[in-house]
């Protein structure tokens, strides 16, 4: 048995190994995990010098926030340090510490964030992959967030750790499109991950092609220029004002008579029979696409609608129609299109639409792998999921066309296109995006129109979305009302939870355009949101920038109130509720113009029972 003192002096020799191994293993973890200590770097970005322009933009965005954050100044390097904490921007990069790195798999847009012992790998498939690799990082693990174009949040974070990263994501969704006014901005797209033709990722000085912006990664598809090609274009490919005077057989026979106007709509459809007026737009197309070589996507596609008769009637057109659907017709003359472009187009994809008439999938005619098909949710009810029995037809037409169709998209209406109104369908989004990608659906584009109830957070809640549909809907608009609207946050969120409720309650069918007296619009919820938009006013009223952010989700609420004045001023008195909204319908008109005024809001056209 050794004596007491040398068992002594081994307990103190152990005591120091433990502290000293304590001690190590601290500081590993400082070297393995941290970022930035007390504002010092403690990390190096570093991106290979032949990388491609999106993953240098990458490497330089990731230096950029992540200075603003700490306060350090990081630097940007193109070989590892091989005593510090390496930030490895880019496959190529990745390579560096892992020669075996791949992005088999990723596609375009897939991700990999990945420590490697004290480096972290944030890179992805080209072109764009890697951009929303580092952004993903910023955002998940660094706390940066950017909402529309004029605000963002950025941390102050001089201590900087992140955690141990193993996170891969492919995104389901191909396209990624929306189309509110100020989500076109090139930064707050690609930041946001969205990659559509309303995006602007690309340049055009209004004289030579579009050219994509390759920092950003450009986007995935592009029409040609101007958007009266991504739609409803059939037309602007046979104009009448050309064609109609020598070859009216071209165009639709209408209750007898060919013509180039519908009863109900200023354009007419075309005979989709015609083999000679095919010719003659197959080589409009070509012409189309050799002037405009950014495009990846042209649009052959049917006028837009407002009701029957809104197609041709004449026997060979309605034959095909009677062997099938409408959509049969549709689909036929698309692919013949596609066939005669794709010989010295090869990368263009012929887009179309399953809207109103032609929404029902055809029965005999499946569209060629180049015809890209955008079916319309315009008869869904937005206050319920399309995987309710309300929107039974529409889902039965989504499940046929995801069988037959290789490039199936959504064209989705997120707004109330009617009236400036409260409107509460931003329930719906994840449940629906998720039904989409499970059947198929590889992209969806979001219209939008000049004003919309919440559009930053609709558009910010939509991109988040249709990135990753599993994402949790309630904590994305806390985040994002926190965020955007800071103290005035928990007001704005107990505001939408309020009208949510109440069209739970009153279920109401919640179309493209619901109108001021749809029955979840009652005094009570009005009151009751007046209450939380006003509350949110007051709690930002000595920040200028938030209180601005706030005073215009009082807009929708004051439409309400415009449009059914004396009813609701009658039910106020009879209930014994103390009226809001000042002593005149005037008044309010006025108010609403000066506050639209203030936010460059378009109010011409809008119905209202004072004209605008």
């Amino acid at each position: 048995m050794p004596p007491p003192g040398t068992i002594a002096g081994m307990q103190r020799l152990l005591l120091v190994v433990g502290i000293t191994s304590f001690l190590c293993a601290a500081v590993f973890q400082l070297e393995a995990h941290t970022l930035s200590d007390a504002g010092r770097p403690r990390a190096t970005v570093v991106v290979a010098a032949d990388a491609p322009a999106p993953v240098r933009h990458a490497a330089d965005e990731l230096r950029y926030f992540l200075s603003r954050v700490t306060g350090a100044t990081f630097s940007i390097r193109h070989n590892v340090s091989p005593g510090g904490i390496n930030l490895l921007v880019g496959p190529q990069a990745a390579r560096l510490r892992e020669p075996g790195f791949s992005t088999e798999g990723l596609g375009e847009e897939g991700i990999v964030l990945r420590t490697l012992g004290n480096d972290v790998i944030l890179a992805g498939g080209a072109p764009r992959g890697t951009l929303y690799a580092v952004f993903t990082f910023l955002e998940d693990h660094v706390g940066c967030h950017w909402w529309p174009p004029a605000a963002s949040h950025i941390p102050h974070q001089p201590n900087l750790k992140v955690p141990e990263l193993n996170f891969r994501h492919v995104p389901r969704l191909e396209y990624r499109d929306m189309s509110f006014l100020h989500t076109a901005q090139a930064d707050f797209s690609v930041r946001n991950k969205l990659n559509g033709h309303h995006h602007r990722l690309f340049y055009d000085n209004s004289f030579n092609n579009i050219g994509q912006d390759s920092s950003r990664g450009g986007r995935k598809y592009a029409y040609i220029r101007s958007d009266k090609w991504g739609s409803h274009g059939w037309w602007t490919l046979i104009e009448p004002e050309i064609y109609f005077k020598a070859h009216p057989e071209w165009f639709a026979l209408i209750n007898g008579k060919r013509t180039h106007v519908s009863p109900k709509y200023p354009i007419s459809n075309l005979c989709l029979t015609n083999e000679s007026m095919r010719a003659e737009l197959t080589k409009n197309a070509r012409l189309a696409l050799r002037w405009n070589p950014h495009a990846t996507v042209i649009s052959i596609a049917q006028p837009d609608d407002a009701g029957p008769p809104n197609r041709c009637q004449c026997a060979n057109c309605a034959a095909v129609e009677r062997a099938g659907n409408p959509s049969d017709l549709v689909i036929r003359f698309v692919n013949a299109v596609a066939a005669d472009l794709h010989a010295q187009f090869p990368h263009v994809a012929v887009s179309t639409l399953a809207y109103h008439y032609s929404q029902k999938p055809p029965k005999q005619t499946r569209p060629h792998p180049k015809v890209l098909v955008r079916l319309s949710s315009i008869k869904c009810s937005f206050s319920r999921p399309v995987t309710d029995e309300r929107n039974s037809r529409f889902r039965a037409d989504l499940d046929g066309w995801s069988k037959m169709c290789d490039r199936l998209y959504l064209w989705d209406y997120p707004i109330n296109f009617g009236h400036p109104l409260p409107h509460p369908n931003l329930r719906v989004y994840a449940t629906n995006l998720r039904y989409y990608t499970a059947h198929n659906v590889k992209g969806v584009f979001c219209e939008a129109g000049a004003f919309a109830e919440l559009a930053e957070l609709r558009a910010w809640l939509l991109a988040k979305l249709m990135w990753n549909p599993n994402a949790e809907t309630d904590q994305l608009i806390e985040t994002f009302a926190h965020g955007y609207y800071g103290p005035a946050g928990p007001h704005i969120v107990d505001y939408i939870q309020l009208i949510h409720n109440a069209v739970a309650v009153t279920d109401d069918f919640l179309g493209l355009g619901s109108r001021p007296d749809a029955k979840f619009l009652s005094l009570e919820t009005l009151i009751g949101g007046w209450a939380h938009v006003q509350a949110a006013a007051a709690a930002v009223a000595s920040e200028p920038v938030l209180a601005r952010r706030v005073q215009l989700t009082r807009l929708p609420i004051m439409f309400v109130f415009l449009h059914r004045w004396n009813e609701l001023r009658d039910a106020a008195n009879d209930a014994g509720v103390h009226w809001p909204m000042g002593p005149s319908q005037q008044g309010l008109h006025a108010d609403i113009v000066a506050l639209a005024r203030v936010y460059g809001i378009r109010l011409k056209g809008i119905p209202s029972p004072i004209p605008f």
